[in-house]
């Protein structure tokens, strides 16, 4: 790939995660045909791993896009990675403050300027039991009904195995297995248009994330529950 001009920092951070994720994990990547190397783009996973930003962020860039990460703000309060987040273009998500709206005003703001936003819909590493995908937030449905911008769907399995939720134990063994697999943009085109109201919203989630768990079930094999929600159990969510 020829060498872009994304500026220092973000070469900086690329020189500092890359390396170690080549090293680290033996890839199988595919789906990157579905992310178009310009204009605006709203990047959904599935989260399962305090590991899995790094081998999304490798994946995203290897695919020719910046990875903009929607991320939990404590981490920018951090003082060194904070700083170089702010640099590199990361969003800060204040959740359950006063400035909350601030994140989906910066993610509108990145995307009507033509770049590629990341969103983990889960706003968590997943809590079902056995890294499934849960039901998300409806931070994405506001995003795109806002922007109209595509929605790729990118789901992972493997950095699990770098980092175990469960356990929170690292294993930095060489080549360890990792999947990513992009898909088509979503289809939410019966969405065109609709008020913003919860049951929309909700409807627009529950179809982004069914499509994630979908994805994932052919990536790991066996079947996937229907989506859960950490207040209720699994939930009959098609």
């Amino acid at each position: 790939m020829a060498k872009r001009r994304i500026g220092f920092w973000r070469r900086f951070a690329v020189s500092v995660v890359k390396p170690p994720m080549v090293g680290l994990t033996a890839r199988n990547w595919r789906g990157m045909e579905h992310i178009p190397p310009t204009g605006p783009l709203i990047l959904v996973a599935n989260h399962i791993s305090h590991a899995d930003p790094f081998v999304l962020a490798h994946y995203v860039y290897d695919a020719g896009r910046w990875p903009g990460f929607l991320a939990k703000a404590s981490v920018f309060r951090l003082p060194v990675a904070g700083r170089i987040l702010h640099k590199v273009g990361q969003i800060p998500v204040y959740r359950g403050t006063v400035d909350a709206a601030k994140a989906l005003d910066a993610a509108v703001g990145a995307l009507r300027a033509g770049e590629a936003v990341l969103i983990y819909p889960e706003g968590t590493i997943t809590r079902e039991p056995e890294l499934w995908p849960m039901r998300g937030k409806t931070g994405v449905a506001r995003l795109w009904l806002t922007t109209g911008a595509p929605v790729v769907p990118v789901a992972m399995w493997g950095p699990e195995k770098i980092f175990d939720p469960h356990t929170r134990k690292v294993r930095l063994r060489p080549r360890m297995p990792v999947t990513v697999v992009a898909g088509p943009p979503i289809d939410l085109s019966r969405w065109t248009g609709v008020a913003p109201t919860s049951a929309n919203l909700h409807e627009i989630t529950d179809h982004i994330m069914g499509v994630l768990r979908d994805m994932v079930e052919d990536i790991r094999g066996g079947q996937a529950p229907p989506l859960w929600s950490p207040a209720a159990g699994r939930e009959a969510t098609s």
